[in-house]
């Protein structure tokens, strides 16, 4: 039997706390199924509301179960939809309201809060009592964007509530809790009106965002950890074909619907023939296709079935630079590039998966500047990203080209007609964060 929904949903409601965010890859491995597979089943419960999501990195991709989700099978089918109205009924809605998971409290237009449930204790680690007996906007909340600066009471989201009676969703921002310590929140207010449309409270709910930050600054550090491995396995085909000395870079990979990759290399000091033949002798590899030769240096697509080593590394939030490069000591080697802070030791133990024989050989920590690449990843779609990258490293934009656009389409499994639609809309943002640097994309 295949991977269900049921199934990555059950691998979110074993953990300690089902709102922790987890990467794809770790939902893959947690459900025994393909890193796709999970993918699909994944975007699929967003769909439906399910699970949230958030691109964290250049190309990784955070899901969490919001705490106000529960499972198909967890619902009453005998809910009762009618309004309540008697004492008895508002008993209930406070019933439910001081235990739902979520955080609520509600504001009274005079800005005076009147309710805080436990969840909202437990959050801003203060007793009910002293949640009441403040009002929303005052100063010893310690309300912080993200750049550190306050938020001032006229950004605050319940002062919007009440000037223009509309909900606001989304806001995130952290405060300092009594103990000292930071935690990010997110919220959405809304207000509840009377007959009038006069406001009458303001509800506010929020969850606690701090995991989703955490994952997020580790896959998007400021630094990053370059790493040389070396694998006797990996190297010898190449060595062995090699005229020369051998250098192989990695360009980019792409992910396609079915699971697979396509790896776009740069090779230097061995011919194109040995050099695939290499290739096609690793038992991931499905197909080698020589895309440009000139005066030494090849430029290849490799298909590659998962797992691969320039895939860790992806799924990691970094990327292999080098499959292969000889050091001046002439020591075969890997580079790699991670966020600063992950841990060697989890993308090493990653690739033994592959190459049992992997060792590490040297670490160093640099400082890398938010790139152009970055800033682009973040606001193109999955399918416009994928449409950019498999476009440009699969030589469409060389004169002759090398790849036309049935061929690129095929490869995505998709139309002719909808990878233009992609690579047309991946274009034009990145003009648009390229000429206008204060354009709603940039902003």
């Amino acid at each position: 039997m295949g991977t269900s929904e049921r199934d990555v949903l059950r691998v979110f409601e074993t953990l300690d706390d089902p709102a922790e965010p987890l990467a794809t890859s770790e939902v893959a491995d947690a459900a025994g199924c393909t890193h796709r597979v999970a993918y699909d089943e994944l975007e699929a419960l967003a769909e439906r509301g399910l699970l949230d999501s958030k691109r964290i990195g250049a190309r990784a991709r955070a899901w969490w179960r919001p705490q106000s989700a529960t499972a198909p099978d967890e619902r009453s089918d005998d809910a009762d939809e009618t309004t309540p109205k008697s004492a008895g009924d508002r008993t209930l809605i406070e019933r439910i309201l001081g235990a739902s998971p979520i955080s609520i409290v509600v504001v009274e237009p005079s800005g005076e809060i009147s309710f805080a449930n436990d969840r909202a204790e437990e959050i801003l680690g203060l007793e009910r009592d002293e949640i009441t007996s403040r009002t929303y906007s005052q100063p010893e909340w310690d309300i912080y964007h993200g750049d550190g600066t306050p938020v001032s009471t006229d950004e605050h989201p319940v002062t919007r509530v009440l000037e223009t009676g509309e909900p606001d969703f989304g806001f995130e921002h952290w405060i300092l809790l009594p103990d000292g310590t930071e935690r990010w929140l997110s919220s959405n207010s809304a207000p509840v009106v009377n007959d009038e449309g006069e406001i009458e409270y303001v509800v506010v709910g929020f969850e606690d965002a701090t995991p989703l930050k955490e994952r997020e600054d580790k896959l998007t550090s400021e630094k990053t950890r370059l790493l040389e491995l070396y694998s006797e396995r990996l190297f010898d085909p190449f060595l062995d074909a090699a005229d020369g000395e051998v250098r192989i870079d990695v360009d980019e990979i792409v992910t396609l619907p079915d699971g697979t990759t396509l790896q776009y290399v740069t090779t230097t000091g061995i011919s194109a023939k040995a050099v695939g033949e290499a290739f096609e002798r690793q038992h991931s590899v499905r197909d080698v296709r020589l895309l440009r030769s000139t005066e030494g240096q090849n430029r290849l697509e490799v298909h590659v079935e998962t797992p691969t080593v320039p895939l860790v590394f992806d799924e990691l939030g970094g990327q292999v630079l080098s499959l292969l490069r000889v050091r001046s000591d002439d020591t075969p080697v890997l580079t790699g590039e991670l966020p600063g802070d992950v841990d060697p030791r989890t993308a090493v133990q990653a690739a033994r998966r592959v190459h049992p024989d992997i060792e590490l050989v040297s670490q160093e920590l640099r400082y890398s500047p938010h790139l152009l690449y970055d800033i682009v990843a973040d606001v193109l779609t999955d399918k416009q990203f994928a449409a950019l990258q498999i476009a440009y490293y699969g030589g469409y934009f060389d004169t002759p080209r090398t790849s036309d656009g049935d061929e690129l389409a095929a490869r995505l499994g998709i139309t002719r007609q909808t990878f233009n639609q992609h690579l047309r809309k991946a274009e034009r943002t990145v003009f648009e964060q390229l000429f206008e640097a204060s354009g709603k994309a940039a902003r």
